[in-house]
């Protein structure tokens, strides 16, 4: 039978120091990736007065190195994209900051708002474009840190509709 006396006699987790894992400085797992990218995002004093928009291409800027990973900003004027591309070795977490982008993939066409998180493993081919009338801002998490983005030739990633 369970009473409040059997949490006496287990303790308090907390009260038992060594067998809590301790803070790690820079993350190592997919949710790790995710939450850096999460605390960024939501930290605007951090990369708000970086940004700057180029009319001729892509503006990005890395914003942070760590072991083994990168994190870059990149603005996308209204008409900008990518190419349809993969990252080579590296996956990723892509976060909009600010304004709307969208994802194409051989799988469909994804409209991502500001808030909007894909999470992506090596090898996945997409292209993102900013369709809007507004400027857009986006965070990019890579691990390992992007040493490679082939181009690929274009698929029907147009031809399927827009997903939620």
């Amino acid at each position: 039978m369970n009473s409040d006396n059997d949490l006496q006699i287990a303790g308090d987790i907390l009260e038992v120091q060594h067998l809590l894992q301790p803070p790690r400085e820079h993350p190592v797992t997919v949710a790790e990736f995710v939450g850096l990218a999460r605390a960024i995002a939501a930290d605007r004093a951090q990369w708000e007065h970086l940004v700057q928009y180029d009319a001729t291409s892509r503006w990005y800027h890395r914003l942070r190195t760590g072991p083994g990973y990168e994190v870059w900003l990149l603005s996308w004027v209204p008409g900008q994209g990518s190419g349809l591309h993969d990252h080579g070795r590296s996956s990723g977490v892509l976060t909009v900051l600010e304004g709307a982008l969208t994802e194409r993939t051989e799988r469909g066409t994804r409209a991502l708002g500001a808030g909007a998180q894909r999470v992506f493993a090596p090898g996945y081919v997409h292209e993102v474009v900013n369709d809007a009338l507004e400027p857009a801002v986006s965070l990019h998490v890579y691990y390992p840190g992007l040493t490679e983005m082939p181009m690929h030739t274009t698929q029907s990633c147009a031809a399927h509709p827009v997903t939620a």
